[in-house]
């Protein structure tokens, strides 16, 4: 089953004019380019620099054994300084993310002078001078800024690598923004219910208002998941109404998972493709279920649906890579995201952190 880009949000094609028309502040340009918070930038930092350190220990080592007890030692040294750097240009990085490119890059790399000297300390410490030989506090020093710099260079590649991701998202949710068929449907399911049904056609009406107002709107960055899942409710609660019993919808939702923070308007796509490709095949309907769950500090998402017979494949839609790229570039290597074709039944299933 193939989750394709008219969704609710969809059918219009955004002119680059239009995508360009709102302006991006220089601080919100650079906001994300020195980002040392995410544990994949952790990850590669340390794997980095213990790339270089083994590389460097070869040249002094004698032999395998040397090698890896020259390694361990330094490690003992350089490892911890690094940690130190990663920390200190997280808890700084809405400070840095005011500065231009080249005072990132100085920060950085004067930050990195200083850890050089941090590790430099901490070895001397542990094995002191060697045969009361001079401490190379301007080599530590030295090598500390060269590796922060390039650390800093890979940060600024990484922001612009995600530059066109970003795009990319934007304009999907630009295209994304009404879908006439699902408008015209509603439209007539409130019709017919307004001399039978009052009250519930005016219930209809408010939630198509509020859809479209969260679809609309533009909520920032990020979302929380108790934000997306009320208009996961709200769309369904719609779609309740034209589909009848046909549609079975079912809800497991964990409140200690409500704080975890999404991309806008990532929940809702999901749910309209399940009632698209589940019910609306299916005379008999289909059920739907969404559910979350707290998981240490992870948090589970998962939206399922049955499938009538023959239709259905697990699929790889624009849709669904534009959710998985939205999702990589917000929660880098933190963030999960499967589809999953079994038994008749239909699974995309998110992991974010908490």
């Amino acid at each position: 089953m193939r989750m394709k880009d008219s969704q609710i949000l969809s059918t219009f094609t955004v002119a680059p004019a239009a995508a360009s028309a709102q302006p991006v502040s220089s601080g919100a340009r650079r906001g994300l380019v020195f980002d040392a918070c995410h544990i994949g930038v952790v990850l590669r930092a340390v794997l980095f620099v213990e790339g270089v350190l083994g590389a460097g220990t070869l040249f002094m080592a004698v032999g395998w054994l040397d090698w890896l007890t020259e390694l361990a030692l330094l490690t003992g040294g350089v490892l911890p300084a690094t940690l130190v750097w990663l920390i200190i240009c997280c808890a700084l990085k809405t400070a840095l993310s005011r500065l231009p490119g080249v005072g990132q890059y100085g920060v950085g790399m004067g930050l990195g002078a200083a850890c050089g000297l941090l590790a430099c300390a901490l070895l001397t410490a542990v094995t002191g001078a060697r045969g009361g030989g001079h401490v190379p506090w301007l080599a530590s020093a030295v090598a500390g800024a060269l590796l922060s710099g390039a650390l800093v260079a890979a940060l600024f590649w990484r922001a612009k690598g995600q530059t066109p991701a970003q795009t990319a998202a934007r304009l999907t949710e630009l295209q994304a923004r009404i879908r006439p068929h699902f408008l015209f449907n509603t439209l007539n399911s409130a019709i017919a219910l307004v001399r039978a049904e009052p009250a519930r056609a005016e219930a209809l009406l408010e939630d198509l208002s509020d859809l479209f107002r969260h679809a609309l709107a533009d909520p920032g960055e990020s979302v929380t998941l108790a934000e997306e899942i009320a208009l996961a409710r709200r769309y369904l609660a719609i779609e309740q109404v034209r589909f009848g019993e046909r549609l079975r919808v079912g809800w497991s939702i964990d409140p200690s998972a409500e704080s975890a923070r999404l991309p806008p308007l990532l929940l809702q796509p999901l749910v309209e493709n399940a009632v698209k490709h589940g019910v609306e095949p299916s005379a008999h309907g289909a059920e739907v279920r969404i559910s979350t769950e707290r998981r240490g500090n992870m948090v589970v998402i998962r939206v399922r649906n049955t499938v009538p017979n023959g239709h259905g494949e697990a699929g790889q839609g624009l849709a669904l890579s534009n959710v998985r790229d939205r999702l990589r570039l917000m929660h880098d290597v933190a963030a999960r995201f499967q589809v999953l074709m079994q038994h008749g039944v239909y699974q995309v299933r998110i992991e974010v952190p908490l």
